[in-house]
């Protein structure tokens, strides 16, 4: 047999054999030898990747971690930041809503002189109403001088020093204000109390006061200028076997919420302390 036919011959044989194994392959009857074949290079391969990935974990977790941990101290301190910056913001548009407010009501009253000021402090004394603003005798105010917001009276100048001055509330036990209500003549004293609650107390029993009465500064005793809002009769009651009527009043005026007030710089409190002559030598 020449050479060429017997390379011919083996072609022929391994083609044969090539087709026969695919026949067998597609037809399934290969399969348990691959299994038996491959499933230890499958579970070995396994092991190896296994071993591979918990070697890469191993070496590159904690650098991750230490990333992530970082990158988390910074986002957490850059959200303080904004937060803190919000507060900010929202406390600087609640400030100028007040300070637009005490303009609008300077504008409206073109016949004082205001001077605005910041309510620094409060005293501590639970049974005293001061409070401490941040303008003193350097800024022109005076003992005396009436304390008012954009709603109504606050009180007046108690004491003074450079850069500060002290007001008594009018909420304070040893305040009193000459008051007349808007819907009639009548005319009363308003004083403070321990409490901070305001009343009448020596209102005459014909007077006709009704609950939601307007309460105004009368002028009288010349510690406040004329017609500025107090606040509304809340309660009126005549005590048994009383000569008087007593009305409760509700202040306009949020006196635990003060942050800004005006002072109004050119009224001249009228000072009725009789003079005591001085004894001749």
């Amino acid at each position: 047999m020449n050479p060429f036919s017997s390379r011919v011959m083996r072609s022929a044989v391994i083609a044969l054999l090539v087709i026969g194994l695919l026949v067998l392959a597609l037809g399934g009857y290969l399969n348990p030898i691959f299994r038996v074949v491959l499933n230890p290079l499958i579970t070995a391969q396994s092991i190896m990747s296994s071993r591979f990935m918990a070697l890469y974990d191993f070496l590159t977790v904690p650098r991750d971690v230490a990333s992530l941990n970082q990158r988390n101290v910074e986002l957490e301190s850059q959200v303080a930041q904004l937060q803190t910056q919000v507060i900010e913001l929202q406390q600087q548009i609640a400030d100028s809503k007040v300070l637009y407010a005490l303009l609008d009501f300077a504008r409206t009253q073109p016949e004082n002189e205001y001077a605005a000021a910041t309510v620094i402090g409060r005293d501590p004394n639970p049974f005293l109403r001061y409070i401490i603003i941040d303008r003193g005798s350097d800024d022109g105010l005076r003992h005396g001088m009436p304390v008012v917001t954009q709603q109504g009276l606050v009180g007046r100048i108690d004491a003074v020093f450079a850069n500060a001055s002290r007001v008594q509330l009018i909420t304070d036990a040893s305040s009193t204000v000459n008051i007349h209500f808007q819907s009639s003549s009548v005319e009363a004293l308003l004083d403070g109390s321990l409490t901070g609650d305001l009343a009448l107390d020596m209102l005459p029993r014909e007077a006709t006061v009704a609950v939601g009465d307007i309460v105004l500064t009368s002028g009288l005793g010349g510690d406040y200028p004329s017609n500025i809002f107090i606040g509304q009769v809340q309660s009126v009651r005549i005590p048994e076997n009383g000569l008087f009527k007593i009305a409760t009043i509700q202040p306009v005026v949020d006196f635990t919420e003060l942050k800004a007030v005006l002072v109004i710089k050119n009224f001249q409190p009228v000072n009725l302390v009789p003079l005591i002559p001085t004894p001749e030598p």
